[in-house]
């Protein structure tokens, strides 16, 4: 149970707290997420679902298990930054909640982020306690790469931090960086990274609230036909937005001198990957050395996400 409630709250108190916040969700060929995220926001009279060009009729199904639920289809996957701006246009409540597929989550806990969220009026950002699908707890947090990595053990309590998850944050809608939250530099990664360090930057509290907890089936979030092309992209597109982000906060010599170490090793991975006959994880690999190839060592801000 959080700290900051005492008993449970009466139904119209309960009511009254989920009526503050949009839950935005980002799909991608996450039709078979649907079901669970349908029972599990029932109750939440504010839900935004933002579909990334999914090719397994997700608008669709997640219209039908979320009747309450704005469905924007994008036609296309502009990125999972993009996405969520698109989403965060159509929010008209105080806070909104970007929620993955993915994560399990209860009607109890996104009201304790929102009692959170009321207690520290100065923060921008409220992040809960992520949990892996075997219940341990994760570190989906931590410090500014611009200042030093962080150390030391899980957090015991409310705290500061400067850096959170995008499977599972709240934000203030009146805490908005710029004309968008996302920069849409950044494709799929490292994008929640970037917004935190954007708000860190302006001196924005982003506060970890350790005892709301979230479950996170990680990667399990999308589906397909082609497994290995997922594994190859998730590769491809990890490593290329690494190379960004420290091109973005540290400039053009530190990114160059990251990707030409992240590539020697990414090789070394490949070698690795082909001795042990194990396809799923050289893909992988096989896309981190092509993203690392072409990954901009220059960071040019984009000014539009996608047409209008």
């Amino acid at each position: 149970m959080w700290r900051g409630t005492e008993k449970p709250l009466a139904a119209d108190q309960t009511q009254a707290a989920l009526a503050q916040v949009t839950i935005v969700v980002v799909s991608f060929n996450s039709a078979h997420c649907m079901p669970a995220l349908g029972q599990m926001l029932s109750d939440c009279p504010h839900v935004v679902v933002v579909d990334n060009g999914s090719h397994d009729n997700s608008p669709s199904v997640a219209q039908s298990c979320l009747p309450q639920a704005q469905c924007l289809s994008l036609g296309d996957n502009f990125g999972f930054g993009v996405a969520n701006n698109k989403g965060l246009e159509l929010v008209t409540t105080p806070y909104a909640l970007l929620l993955n597929p993915d994560c399990m989550i209860e009607a109890n806990a996104i009201v304790q982020l929102v009692q959170a969220a009321a207690q520290w009026p100065e923060a921008a950002m409220v992040a809960p306690q992520i949990l892996s699908a075997n219940q341990k707890r994760m570190g989906n947090y931590g410090w500014a790469r611009t200042h030093w990595h962080a150390k030391g053990p899980l957090a015991q309590g409310p705290v500061c931090v400067a850096n959170a998850s995008g499977a599972v944050m709240l934000l203030r809608m009146t805490a908005k960086p710029h004309r968008q939250w996302f920069d849409p530099s950044f494709f799929l990664y490292y994008e929640d990274e970037d917004l935190c360090l954007d708000l860190f930057q302006q001196q924005q509290a982003i506060v970890l609230e350790p005892s709301i907890f979230v479950t996170h089936l990680n990667r399990s979030s999308v589906k397909g036909d082609k497994p290995w092309r997922l594994e190859y992209l998730r590769g491809y597109h990890h490593a290329r937005s690494k190379i960004l982000i420290t091109a973005k906060y540290f400039g053009e010599s530190a990114a160059r001198r990251h990707q030409f170490t992240a590539m020697l090793q990414a090789l070394a991975l490949v070698a690795a990957r082909t001795l042990l006959l194990s396809p799923r994880l050289l893909c992988r690999a096989l896309g981190r050395v092509v993203g690392l190839w072409g990954a901009p060592t220059t960071y040019k801000q984009r000014r539009n996400s996608m047409p209008d």
